[in-house]
């Protein structure tokens, strides 16, 4: 597989490559020369969620990875479902929630940590990456007891849920947590200058387990096909996906998959009130605004990373423009969004909810809507209870860290602070 660095074309790198150093020159995102087709699609899809998954990762990948090595891989990390649940006659709603850290990022998050241990040959390596909720727990836990591998999290302090935090700063061992006093760009910023700063960079070998990571993004592209295998065969080219969006990978993988022949009509870029995307889609003007606190909180990202990557699938003709659209859905209608899907009998949290709105208004005859569930309602009990006004349990990952204490250190945002920080902890 041969990506190539969408800041410098002469920047480019093997799949282990690319996964190794994360981002490329520049800060530049890696990205396949190639997005590769896949044939007999109905036969694919009529295959079991890991054996399917290995075939589309092989097809991308190439024969970088032995045969029993990305097998061993997919089981490993894929060892849990994606269950599509009917909501309505026409809304459908795809669960990545039933991982271990209970957000779709259990995905991306093991299969890069089972790529990575396999592909480092016991050198070590420092993951760095800022998380807006779910991210920093997916990525602990997929690493947590890994030897030669150090993981060091940003996330902004106070900014998301008490039960997202417990989630991953808890944990100790090689998992260092830190509570940056700013919102979750300048944490993404922090993780960046540490990669322009050559001492870090190459005294702590250092690695991001972000979205921005393609190990990461890849494993991604494989739900998607399982969603598509358990709608009904007569309405898998009517389907539009409404992604709820923040950093924007989640996004990306779908149309990878729709490029390497996913049958997908289109997708709808779902945000909170930090709506980049959806001014842009309308406008043709990128212009970031200064980020809202919203109660979608993982969705609190006005400076989408993986935003050139998108844009590099349509330049390329991969997927037309005109089948994204962006919709931004503010707090009073998030609120309601959760209230109606709760009078369908289905309950949700905030983001899926912004899916759910997005698309639900969106259907055109004949088309059916899929939204993603990102994250367990439970992950974001306080904000889900006080909007319905029913008290909802808690499952057993949250359950058992609940009365944990936080292991967190506090910063202040300045990459001083951090880098201070993070040579003291783990210098060799």
């Amino acid at each position: 597989m041969e990506l190539v660095n969408l800041k410098d074309s002469s920047d480019t790198a093997s799949f282990a490559e690319a996964v190794k150093r994360g981002l490329g020159k520049n800060q530049g995102l890696y990205f396949p020369e190639k997005i590769p087709a896949l044939h007999d699609i109905d036969g694919l899809l009529e295959k079991p969620f890991v054996e399917r998954s290995i075939e589309v990762l092989r097809t991308l990948i190439g024969d970088e990875l032995a045969e029993g090595e990305l097998n061993a891989i997919v089981e490993t990390a894929f060892s849990f479902g994606a269950p599509v649940e009917q909501v309505n006659d026409n809304v459908y709603s795809l669960e990545l929630f039933h991982g271990p850290t209970l957000a779709f990022k259990d995905f991306g998050g093991r299969f890069m940590a089972q790529t990575l241990s396999r592909i480092s040959e016991g050198k070590p390596i420092t993951i760095l990456t800022a998380t807006s909720g779910d991210t920093g727990a997916a990525v602990a836990h997929a690493f947590h007891g890994i030897e030669n591998i150090n993981v060091v999290i940003l996330f902004p302090k106070g900014k998301i849920s008490k039960l997202q935090e417990k989630l991953f700063t808890t944990l100790g061992g090689n998992i260092h947590t830190v509570a940056i006093e700013a919102d979750f760009d300048a944490c993404q910023s922090l993780v960046k200058s540490a990669f322009d700063d050559p001492d870090v960079r190459e005294g702590l070998h250092l690695n991001s387990a972000n979205s921005i990571n393609i190990s990461r993004l890849l494993a991604q592209v494989c739900y998607y096909f399982e969603a598509i295998s358990q709608l009904p065969k007569e309405k898998r080219d009517q389907v539009v996906i409404s992604v709820p969006s923040g950093n924007f990978g989640n996004l990306t993988a779908g149309m990878i998959a729709k490029a390497m022949g996913l049958p997908i009509k289109r997708f709808i870029a779902a945000t909170n009130l930090n709506d980049t995307v959806p001014r842009y889609l309308k406008t043709g003007e990128w212009d970031p605004k200064s980020t809202v606190a919203t109660i979608s909180n993982a969705m609190d990202v006005s400076q989408p990373n993986n935003w050139p990557r998108i844009e590099a699938l349509i330049e390329r003709g991969y997927i037309d423009k005109a089948c994204l659209k962006g919709e931004m859905v503010d707090e009073e209608y998030t609120q309601l969004a959760m209230r109606q899907l709760a009078q369908q009998g289905y309950t949700s949290e905030p983001h899926a909810a912004i899916a759910y709105r997005a698309v639900s208004h969106d259907l055109e005859e004949g088309e059916i809507g899929l939204f993603l569930g990102t994250a367990h309602p439970a992950k974001f009990r306080e904000t889900v209870e006080n909007v319905l006004g029913n008290p909802i349990s808690l499952p057993k990952p949250l359950a058992d860290v609940a009365g944990e204490d936080s292991l967190a250190v506090d910063l202040p945002a300045t990459y001083e602070a951090l880098k201070q920080h993070m040579m003291s902890l783990l210098k060799p």
